[in-house]
Formats: C-alpha cells, sequence, structure tokens
C-alpha cells in the first residue's frame, strides 16, 4: 500500500502534466490559442493567491506536529497550501473548461495526488482543499472578470 501512497504523492503529478500536455497539442490551433490565455492567467493568479494564503495562514506539516517519519522525504515548512494539489487543480480547471471529460479526469487525479499527500503524511486535509479553493476562485476570476469581454472562452 506504501507503494501506491507514494506513487501518488511524488509522481502521479507527472501523469496529471503528461495528459494535459497531450491534450493541449491534440486541440486545433484555435483552441490551444484559448487554452493559452486561459492558463497564462489562471496558473499565476493561482500561484499568487496560494503565496498570498500562506502568509495569512501557518499550517506546520503533520510529520512535524505528529513527530513521526512521512513516506516522503519532505522539508518542515508550512504545508498550507499543497503546491502539488495545487497545480494539479490548475491543470484540471484549465482543461475542463474546454473538454469536460479530461478535465474531470485531471481532477480525480488531483482528488488523488492530495489524497496521497495526506496519507503520506506530508499534509493536512485541509492543505489539500485550501488548493481547491484557491484555484477554484483563480479559474473563475479568470473566467468572469480578467478575461476581456470579447474574448469568451
Amino acid at each position: 500500500m506504501d507503494i501506491l501512497i507514494i506513487f501518488g504523492a511524488k509522481y502521479l503529478i507527472f501523469l496529471a502534466i503528461a495528459i494535459a500536455c497531450i491534450y493541449f497539442f491534440a486541440a486545433s490551433k484555435s483552441e490551444r490559442k484559448k487554452i493559452i490565455v486561459f492558463a497564462i492567467i489562471t496558473l499565476p493568479l493561482s500561484y499568487i493567491l496560494a503565496k498570498i494564503s500562506s502568509y495569512f495562514y501557518y499550517d506546520a506539516r503533520p510529520f512535524v506536529v505528529g513527530n513521526f517519519t512521512p513516506l516522503i522525504p519532505h522539508a518542515s515548512d508550512n504545508g498550507f497550501p499543497s503546491d502539488h494539489t495545487l497545480l494539479a487543480s490548475a491543470l484540471a480547471a484549465v482543461t475542463l473548461y474546454f473538454n469536460k471529460k479530461i478535465g474531470a479526469l485531471l481532477f480525480a487525479f488531483t482528488i488523488l495526488i492530495g489524497t496521497s499527500r495526506v496519507l503520506a503524511g506530508v499534509h493536512h486535509t485541509l492543505d489539500i482543499v485550501g488548493s481547491i479553493v484557491i484555484v477554484a476562485v483563480a479559474s473563475f476570476l479568470a473566467y468572469k472578470f480578467i478575461l476581456p469581454a470579447g474574448s469568451k472562452i
């Protein structure tokens, strides 16, 4: 079981990135342009919101609080929000606007990645949920308010 948790916590993110890239390169040229615009806004906005939120909320990692060795080595820094979950959910959010099936698959990967990181002892559930909420806010803002009104995706 540990090997599956370690795979999900450390390596599943790379499969999510690969699937997002394959989808991107398989898309039509006009759709790729829209994906780029949406991603250029959503991904950095998610990162900025995550960094801001980490200044206001500190969550010591479970292995620090519980004084145990996690399944994967990790620094004893702030666990909120989860960077792996943030990236996976940002990829899922961007893809979801263009392809519901692949977006849903990437969101399922997001849940698996987050759950694996909790089970590995490097994050609390709040770190995972926080990442997903941050991306939901960022992608909503990008779609509704930041993108020019004339460039509906």
